[in-house]
């Protein structure tokens, strides 16, 4: 690292040598009281004390739920101080400060980050307290849930109707050394809620399915935008730049005109479905004043921009001309993924003679897609703002068809489907996976493991107590005997419930199905339920995101569908420097391959950069559930309806990435989605035939249509292309920047296949998406 030999500043000394001096925080963070962050946390805190840490409790409250209790173990206590709330005559338990110190453990383990202390107290809050016990060279670990940070508060009342009681500043994550999210499914928190290990907290109306999504949701994106900022810090004090962060930036370039609020408004509901920022500029020339309507304009847009929450720009521009370098440069500064605006009005010759903003933009640009909003207003009188979509019609009393009568009936006879997803090997998804089984099995409920993996881990070895192991089957391939799960058995035995490791492994070839989700597939339709892990790198549609992030192409990959599927997709969250310290310890790899894993996939800058999409691709699916439930309080908020996606690929190594970007925009929007190739000539090679045969089965995989038109001329294309996406009435079209794609560069006065494609779909939105090799 070039910035390991810099010599630091008085500053920095100054700065580090008083955090030696101070405790380490670590916050636990939930959605919702029962989420598990209070056991978490005492699961740690016993993990600390047997490497020899001195570890306390005080002021914990395990609410009676036995989970929780068992974890207390051999802890020892520290007796808090214990009083009557006087409006609702609770018992309150405040930290024993005096008698802390006193002892002057290592780590204090306390409940409660909100908590207000009683009248007289040396602190009002514990808050307080903990901070005067880190500034005593005493670290902290506690909880706290999403609703009780100010600036999350008044949305949480305004989503769920819930008030919290006491507050910590908006800030308060900050001060943490390591912010730990404790994600927990609606149906498992219900399932607690029923078997009564909830009973003692207060707020009932928390546990409404719709409220706990939401507030889920919220404790995600909250994480994530931590994560986002300690990853920009991260390679700021590496001195690489900052633009492989996950989260979306938009920006809109706008004029003083008509369509001015119309492109704001269109790239705010773009941010929202992103779940990004929004940023707005506009070009000007300073010395000219503006008219009486163009300062109407500005005083709206300016309004709009402050009410959803964005940010606004005035730049100064002496020609137009400067406009695509000013924006580019901009774009940037800002870290900006995507940019939106609207639709050259020029014709052709217009364009070869004074020029074109938005090809002198695209010249410019690196690594940042450019959205080209459609004029539908001028051409079709529709409007761009978002529609509420309208229930289906009630169909209650037609005769359901033998196929539909086949699906409901299936639906009702499969089994559970329930995925622990982590940003990375060794977050502990298949200890969780062994805990929950055991938790089913000390029920009564049948439980047997079909395919586990331990990597020799002693802590998810120590979890598989009573489950049974189903024997794997041995196969025989290219002279070496490999082991699979035995599919066949698990069928015959019949369990209530499998639970199956690593879902994207891809099986040893003999076997009746190449992935292992396929056989997962087999055992729900057989009414198996299934527990299974999976890391968010194999998502497919994700594939490029993770070699961007990381630098490793992920070949074992399972299709996004599956996820969906799922009836529960529950995160298993670790911080980067606690999961590379567990690599330190040999308690993922062994120790002869730790140095080249922490110098490669597990770099600091990676982990933290997957860990964001992790978190960003859950709150994402969050969001997509509360919206099938056609509830009207998701954050994202409604979109236009009957979408279809249009994405126009060639055969370079390009159109994969295309595909799965058509395809996210496609799931985001509820849309269908097609994807077309227009191949030059008659005749296809064995090798073009095998790359587009790859592309189909990409396409499909996802759940696109694939289509292949021919033409006997280059110049043909995009004709042919608009034809096909006017048929299909496709209101967003996706191709990729023609300055690196061979087939999109016409004959020389022609102009390039893109530029006509795009002035034949002016009505119509076009993502120009940025290539991915700019670097």
């Amino acid at each position: 690292m070039k910035d390991s030999f810099k010599r630091k500043s008085p500053e920095e000394m100054l700065r580090m040598i008083s955090k030696l001096h101070e405790g380490t925080l670590k916050i636990y963070i939930g959605p919702i009281s029962g989420s598990g962050k209070t056991y978490h946390m005492l699961r740690d805190g016993n993990h600390l004390r047997e490497q020899g840490v001195d570890v306390v409790i005080c002021a914990v409250s395990t609410m009676r739920r036995p989970e929780t209790v068992e974890q207390l173990g051999e802890l020892e206590r520290v007796p808090s101080i214990h009083w009557i709330r006087r409006s609702d005559g609770a018992e309150m338990k405040d930290l024993n400060l005096d008698a802390l110190l006193v002892r002057n453990p290592e780590v204090v383990l306390v409940d409660g980050l909100a908590h207000r202390n009683r009248v007289g107290a040396a602190h009002a809050t514990r808050l307080e307290d903990i901070r005067f016990l880190l500034r005593h060279n005493i670290s902290v670990m506690t909880t706290v849930n999403v609703y009780e940070l100010e600036g999350y508060t008044e949305l949480a009342r305004q989503l769920t109707g819930v008030r919290a009681m006491h507050t910590v500043p908006a800030d308060t994550l900050e001060l943490a050394d390591e912010v730990k999210l404790i994600d927990v499914t609606p149906e498992a928190l219900l399932i607690r809620l029923a078997e009564g290990h909830l009973q003692d907290h207060d707020h009932k109306e928390l546990f409404r399915q719709g409220n706990v999504g939401i507030l889920r949701e919220l404790a995600l994106k909250l994480v994530a935008e931590g994560v986002n900022e300690s990853l920009r810090e991260h390679r700021e004090e590496l001195g690489l730049p900052v633009t492989t962060g996950i989260m979306e930036r938009i920006l809109v370039s706008a004029q003083y005109q008509w369509s001015g609020s119309i492109y704001i408004q269109r790239g705010h509901q773009i941010a929202r479905r992103l779940n990004g920022s929004l940023h707005a500029v506009v070009f000007r020339q300073m010395k000219q004043p503006l008219s009486k309507e163009a300062a109407v304009f500005r005083r709206s847009m300016i309004k709009l921009v402050e009410k959803i929450g964005g940010q606004m720009q005035e730049l100064p521009i002496l020609h137009r001309r400067y406009i695509p370098a000013a924006l580019a440069n901009y774009a940037i500064e800002q870290q900006i993924t995507r940019i939106v605006m609207g639709h050259s009005r020029r014709t052709r010759w217009q364009e070869i003679w004074q020029g074109s903003i938005i090809n002198s933009l695209l010249r410019q640009l690196q690594g940042v897609d450019l959205l080209l909003v459609a004029d539908r207003i001028a051409c079709e009188g529709e409007r761009v703002l978002p529609a509420k979509v309208s229930d289906a019609e009630p169909r209650t009393y037609r005769r359901l068809s033998e196929q539909e009568m086949k699906e409901k009936i299936g639906l009702i006879r499969r089994g559970t489907f329930k995925i622990y997803i982590g940003a990375a090997p060794g977050v502990g998804k298949t200890y969780m996976m062994l805990r929950e089984g055991n938790d089913l099995l000390r029920k009564g409920i049948d439980v047997q493991t079909g395919m586990l993996e331990t990597h020799g881990r002693a802590d998810t070895v120590k979890q598989i107590g009573s489950l049974p192991i189903v024997p794997r089957v041995k196969r025989l391939y290219q002279g070496t005997q490999l082991e699979e799960m035995d599919t066949e058995a698990i069928l015959q035995s019949h369990p209530e419930v499998v639970l199956v490791d690593e879902l994207a492994h891809t099986n040893v070839p003999g076997g009746a199905w190449h992935k292992r989700y396929e056989d997962v597939l087999q055992l729900l339709d057989a009414g198996i339920s299934v527990i299974t892990t999976v890391n968010v790198q194999h998502l497919e549609s994700l594939n490029d995101a993770v070699e961007h992030i990381t630098g490793v192409r992920v070949r074992e990959t399972v299709p996004d569908r599956i996820i969906q599927l799922a009836d529960e997709v529950q995160l298993i969250d670790v911080a980067p420097e606690a999961l590379r310290q567990r690599m330190r310890e040999g308690k993922i790899y062994a120790a002869d391959k730790v140095p080249q894993a922490l110098a490669n996939f597990f770099r600091t800058g990676n982990l933290i950069a997957l860990r964001e999409l992790a978190l960003r691709e859950l709150a994402d699916v969050v969001d997509e559930r509360l919206e099938a439930q056609q509830s009207p309080r998701t954050l994202r908020g409604p979109w236009r309806q009957e979408e279809v996606v249009f994405v126009c690929v060639s055969n370079d190594r390009h159109a994969e990435r295309l595909i799965r970007r058509g395809f996210r925009m496609a799931y985001r929007l509820k849309a269908a989605w097609y994807v077309h190739h227009v191949h030059i000539g008659t005749a296809i090679s064995c090798e073009l035939q095998e790359h587009l045969s790859s592309l189909e089965q990409l396409t499909v995989r996802l759940g696109g249509y694939f289509h292949i038109h021919y033409s006997s001329r280059l110049r043909e294309v995009p004709d042919i292309l608009a034809a096909k996406a006017a048929e299909l009435k496709a209101t967003q079209l996706v191709v990729g920047q023609a300055k690196r794609v061979w087939w999109l560069n016409g004959h020389r006065g022609s102009g390039s296949v893109v530029n006509r494609l795009v002035r034949l779909s002016r009505h119509r939105d076009v993502l120009i998406v940025a290539d991915d090799d700019y670097k």
